[in-house]
């Protein structure tokens, strides 16, 4: 009798267990309804950046069109890691989309051309590179290298310097402690101008900066205001040294675990976000600069003219490092 009670029992634990695990398993629901695909986005700004507002237009974009069952999660501020730990992340598939750039040159050297300081006279060579036929064999680059999926770039408008004493001429970076983000070419470029470039995580920019680490950094001005940048630095030289941009990028591991209609709804969103991002940027640069205008930042306009053929100068000698067939091709492509 004690048997037949121990052997019920146990087959009654059995039955419990498989229970559970059936009703744990989003699989087992009715025809799949209520299965909901959920991935995620980081970048390294805060939830006031236009970054944040153009990544929440990914998400509704996305979750619109696939009536809830993609969510998209947004981790601003580092959360998921700095530049080079997303993009790792991106590689392995532990993070599904990231907002990065120079980067991705550390994985694929050529997108590291586009990094150059004044390779671009104007926004106009910037959109006709990246949106060509040079942008489109980077982005095979890119994916071939590091499995990770180039789904558009944002725009973030030109790179400026903000320091805590007047820029206005070469004479004033020699031996600036600058700091500069994880990208080869704008080292090579800035030491070429005689500044003292350093790496530095955006997340220590701010308390470098109020520390005296370092005495200037470079970014594009949404960027700037989004990191309140001018509460610890005085002035902002407008160098336009490099018209910015961003990549939405995401991990091609998980790109070929979604269907096509999945696919599809990725890449409409992420159109649509691209579109609401640049038009973001153009209407609100000039305001973010006269709010911080307002608060005390000071604006030199530097002599762009010597600045920039002082940099071109340096371009060759790098692009010899990276792909100087590719760097003679945007040449071509920009007379």
């Amino acid at each position: 009798m004690k048997k037949i009670s121990y052997k019920l029992i146990a087959l009654m634990i059995l039955v419990g267990l498989i229970i559970a695990g059936c009703s744990n398993d989003k699989s087992s629901s009715k025809d799949g309804k209520d299965d909901v695909l959920v991935l995620k986005l980081g970048h390294i700004q805060s939830e006031n950046d236009l970054w944040q507002d153009g990544a929440e237009k990914f998400k509704e974009e996305v979750e619109e069109a696939s009536d809830g069952k993609i969510k998209i999660e947004i981790y601003p501020n580092s959360t998921l890691g700095g530049d080079r730990d997303m993009a790792e992340g991106l590689q392995v598939g532990t993070v599904d989309f990231a907002l990065i750039a120079g980067v991705l040159g550390n994985f694929e050297p050529s997108i590291q051309l586009l990094e150059l300081p004044y390779i671009f006279r104007n926004e106009e060579d910037y959109q006709k590179i990246v949106n060509g036929e040079v942008g489109q064999e980077i982005v095979d680059r890119v994916l071939k290298a590091s499995d990770i999926r180039i789904l558009d770039f944002w725009e973030r408008g030109p790179r400026h310097i903000t320091a805590n004493k007047p820029i206005n001429t070469l004479d004033d970076l020699q031996g600036l402690k600058m700091r500069i983000p994880e990208i080869k070419a704008m080292e090579h470029t800035w030491k070429g101008l005689g500044a003292a470039p350093t790496t530095m995580a955006w997340n220590e920019v701010y308390t470098g900066l109020e520390q005296n680490v370092i005495e200037a950094q470079e970014n594009p001005i949404p960027f700037i205001y989004g990191g309140r940048i001018h509460e610890v630095q005085k002035y902002i030289a407008l160098t336009a040294h490099k018209y910015e941009y961003v990549t939405l990028a995401m991990s091609d591991s998980t790109w070929s675990k979604l269907t096509k209609e999945q696919q599809k709804i990725i890449e409409q969103a992420a159109k649509k976000a691209t579109e609401f991002e640049n038009k973001l940027v153009s209407e609100q640069t000039e305001k973010l600069l006269d709010e911080m205008k307002g608060e005390g930042l000071e604006v030199t306009k530097p002599n762009i003219d010597e600045f920039a053929e002082a940099a071109r100068a340096t371009h060759e000698d790098f692009a010899k490092t990276v792909d100087l067939d590719l760097y003679h091709k945007i040449m071509k492509e920009l007379e």
